[in-house]
């Protein structure tokens, strides 16, 4: 039989004290805010996870003050670096409107999906900058052999680099490949050692 324990009761078993009650939307706002500042980053507060394994105790009473001994300024600190990026957000939320959340939407919708989705042509076009050639995106029937697209007069695929490590996969690919990582703010890929 499976039990699962709610975080709730879990703090209820441990903490003895009655969770904290927090209005309806306020702990989603004050988390943003928290992530925006990095208010409880280890470089602020400590590596959490290293620490209550340091940890010599067993109560919660005795955490808090094992805790405030070793980083007695954190939670202080924490709180004004949240409170001022609360305020930050507090200035903006009147100048957000509709045509505003539209104009987001759109950006995340249209621009970053084509984006994301388009990059392969953005690696071609890049490569041909480096190569000082004419580049284009493969026709149908080309995709159907594995290619992407032509830098000048040579065929390329693009594969994602966990490309190499699906072994399982029957495709052969009789092109050269260019291998690239998507990064959170974009996408990094190797050239091949022959240009």
């Amino acid at each position: 039989m499976k039990i699962k324990l709610k975080n709730s009761e879990i703090q209820e078993y441990v903490v003895k004290d009655s969770p904290s009650e927090f209005p309806k939307y306020t702990t989603q706002l004050i988390n943003l805010a928290n992530q925006n500042s990095q208010a409880t980053r280890p470089r602020n507060v400590g590596q959490m996870t290293e620490l209550i394994k340091e940890f010599p105790g067993n109560s919660f009473d005795e955490w808090v003050k094992w805790y405030q001994e070793r980083h007695p300024n954190a939670i202080d600190d924490a709180t004004d670096k949240i409170t001022s990026m609360i305020e930050n957000l507090d200035e903006v939320f009147p100048i957000i409107d509709r045509n505003m959340v539209k104009a987001w939407v759109e950006d995340l919708i249209l621009v970053k999906t084509f984006i994301g989705l388009k990059f392969q042509e953005a690696i071609l076009k890049k490569l041909s900058e480096i190569k000082g050639c004419d580049y284009r995106l493969a026709e149908p029937y080309e995709e159907a052999k594995g290619i992407d697209g032509f830098v000048g007069d040579d065929a390329y695929s693009i594969k994602p680099s966990s490309y190499d490590s699906k072994q399982f996969l029957s495709e052969i690919i009789e092109v050269k490949i260019i291998s690239y990582e998507k990064k959170k703010d974009g996408v990094v890929f190797d050239i091949p050692d022959d240009i």
